[in-house]
């Protein structure tokens, strides 16, 4: 009989230990990376475990209706439950434009997911026009500052939630946001511009931009969502964005299933 050498403690992992046939391997909690010495671990990000700074760049213009504006709420705040937050970890900020760009809260504002979700819900419906530009080009300037609670050597990434064309020009801002090491993630309901959407979305395309044809079938972009960023990154960053694309996917899974 092969004993499971984990079970019986007979190893060296510093962490956890997997069971292998005859075997095992180590690895290591959300948060650490394993060193090349297959055994030890390393916090990610200098100690600041899985961190993370997310914003939500969310589309209240008046072609989204008051009722759908509903379902994107509870879109971002069911992202935001399976979220580790808090000031080592995953921060939130939520930003909502229309004719104008308004910023709902910024990083670091609320620590915890019970506050960002009060203030997820309590954001009022701006119902205006769509200026998309102007919202990516504050996301640039001002959402990830250091004033704005954005932390030096996190990964960045940004959530842009669209249901129509753009009324001004995204082309700088778009491109200034990847210059920038932002991974941004573009999600289109209904009239979006699927040219818009990947000019927004970061490489490689086919994983950061997501498209369907209403609110009702928001599952049909599940089937898009890939998980092959981790090739050439830092095993750290890697983790924090894997883990987010995992939660979309399983966000939009529930949905189906409602």
């Amino acid at each position: 009989v092969v004993s499971d050498l984990c079970a019986t403690g007979d190893h060296d992992c510093e962490q956890e230990c997997v069971s292998t046939p005859g075997a095992y391997r180590c690895a290591c909690r959300d948060g650490f990376s394993l060193n090349s010495d297959g055994k030890t671990c390393t916090a990610c990000n200098g100690g600041l475990g899985s961190a993370l700074d997310l914003v939500f760049l969310i589309d209240g213009s008046k072609s989204v209706r008051p009722e759908n504006f509903e379902l994107v709420k509870k879109f971002i705040n069911q992202i935001v439950d399976s979220l580790e937050v808090s000031d080592r970890q995953a921060q939130v900020g939520l930003v909502q434009y229309s004719s104008s760009v308004r910023q709902e809260f910024p990083l670091g504002q609320f620590k915890n997911k019970k506050d960002i979700k009060a203030a997820v819900k309590k954001m009022s419906y701006m119902e205006k026009g769509t200026m998309t530009g102007q919202a990516l080009k504050y996301l640039v300037d001002s959402s990830f500052s250091a004033i704005n609670g954005a932390r030096p050597g996190v990964p960045k990434v940004g959530i842009v939630f669209t249901d129509g064309r753009s009324q001004d020009y995204i082309s700088d801002a778009a491109k200034k946001a990847k210059d920038s090491g932002f991974r941004m993630f573009a999600v289109g309901v209904g009239n979006a511009v699927e040219d818009e959407l990947r000019e927004i979305a970061s490489e490689p395309v086919a994983e950061h931009y997501f498209y369907t044809a209403d609110f009702r079938t928001i599952s049909k972009i599940g089937k898009k969502l890939q998980m092959k960023i981790c090739i050439e990154e830092d095993p750290c960053e890697c983790k924090s964005i894997v883990k987010f694309q995992t939660k979309v996917e399983d966000l939009i899974n529930s949905l189906q299933q409602k």
